[in-house]
């Protein structure tokens, strides 16, 4: 009779059917290959395991042997082949099982079943699994192997902290922000985010213009001449003098924000700060970005005529996390020098700190903006010989003043 690890054939086709859902063939194959290979490694060593695919045989490995990928003690390297090791914890020396084609030609169910020869509603499922189980241990091949060094051990998680986005625990390894903060959450966005109730607006206080002579002002002020001219009046930081009351009143300034009224912890980033550290993320080769932002924004500039390339897939990864905001010329577009490619900001004064790592999270890495050279065009003339058409030559240096010579008549 044969058997399975510690069952007989008839309990582990019931305990995979209750573990598995239903009597997987792959899950069945597996548990031969894993007992072929305990059957190899010496009694009494502390294993652990390497699955191949991420189909059937992890499931195997964790059925019996102690071995499962919650303690560590399973890896899952997804080569694409239908194969696993079991090997000795700390030197790496084991033996690797896989299913060897050369081994299926008694079994052609088998094989019709892992090459999917047949879609899996004509495949032939009591044959399949009568074969498998008259077949058993004679599908596989045993090959010694040792592991390399890097795969070895429990990789530590390393120092723990809370996301400052999403307030959950990660390691901190990781970055700034969670790996799901990061953009690889498979979730779609609800409508309600739960930060927003964490990170409410900061309650900032105001000043009568008469009040804040003499003081700072806490963001650049905006003057709009309709027809003339928009700009900033005012700049971050400029102070308050009785000559701008007036300027202040025409703009219709009678209260202002001003640095001395307003005390802010580190949970908030300034837009000029937020706006600064996003274009220097994002500037690659043939981009510049000034250092001083004007109301809020930073404008990254090509340095030179070139072509413009985008990562458009980080590039909406950016303007997905609330409160931020990059826009651009589109990739792959021709630009001249000095010519503004792309402007990024923070949307409020100030920006909670959690998600100003997120965006800084997505732009870790590589940059958003690149301008790349042209090539200079290759200048000649081509000759062709008369008699043969394909025979060709190119004079470099010289150039055509008569367009590309047209093709010559066909003999008579």
């Amino acid at each position: 009779m044969k058997t399975i690890g510690r069952y007989s054939y008839d309990e582990f086709v019931q305990t995979v059917t209750s573990f598995h859902g239903y009597p997987a063939p792959g899950l069945i194959i597996g548990g031969f290959m894993v007992d072929l290979a305990l059957s190899r490694m010496p009694e009494g060593i502390l294993m652990d395991a390497v699955s191949e695919t991420t189909t059937c045989l992890p499931d195997a490995i964790q059925l019996l042997t102690p071995c499962t990928v919650g303690n560590g003690w399973l890896k899952v390297i997804n080569l694409g082949r239908f194969a696993l090791s079991l090997y000795e914890k700390y030197e790496g020396e084991g033996v690797r099982v896989y299913l060897d084609p050369a081994r299926l030609e008694r079994w052609p169910e088998i094989r019709t079943w892992l090459y999917k020869l047949k879609p899996k509603r004509e495949q032939d499922t009591e044959r399949l699994l009568a074969e498998i189980r008259e077949a058993g241990r004679d599908l596989c091949s045993v090959q010694d192997i040792r592991i390399e060094p890097r795969h070895l051990g429990k990789r530590s998680r390393g120092a723990v902290g809370d996301c400052p986005s999403c307030g959950e625990p990660y390691p901190l390894r990781d970055g700034g922000v969670c790996r799901g903060c990061q953009g690889e959450a498979p979730y779609l966005p609800s409508e309600h985010r739960p930060d927003d109730d964490r990170h409410p607006q900061p309650r900032l206080r105001s000043v009568p213009a008469v009040e804040a002579v003499g003081k700072h002002a806490l963001h650049d002020m905006t003057r709009i001449v309709p027809g003339e001219s928009k700009g900033p009046a005012f700049l971050r930081g400029q102070q308050i003098s009785v000559g701008d009351l007036c300027r202040l009143q025409q703009m219709g300034r009678n209260s202002i924000y001003v640095l001395e009224e307003n005390e802010l912890s580190e949970d908030w980033v300034h837009e000029d700060e937020a706006a600064k550290a996003f274009a220097a993320a994002m500037a690659g080769q043939g981009i510049a970005c000034p250092t001083t932002p004007r109301e809020g924004r930073v404008n990254l500039v090509a340095e030179r005529d070139g072509l413009l390339v985008v990562d458009t897939s980080r590039l909406l990864r950016f303007n997905s996390i609330p409160g931020v905001i990059c826009a651009s010329r589109r990739t792959h577009t021709l630009v001249t020098e000095g010519r503004a490619v792309a402007a990024t900001r923070a949307i409020p004064l100030f920006l909670p700190r959690g998600d100003f790592l997120q965006a800084r999270a997505v732009l870790n890495g590589a940059p958003l903006f690149q301008v790349l050279p042209l090539r200079p065009a290759k200048v000649g003339i081509l000759i062709t010989g008369s008699k043969n058409w394909g025979q060709r030559s190119w004079i470099p240096g010289s150039f055509p003043t008569t367009g590309w010579p047209s093709r010559p008549p066909l003999p008579r």
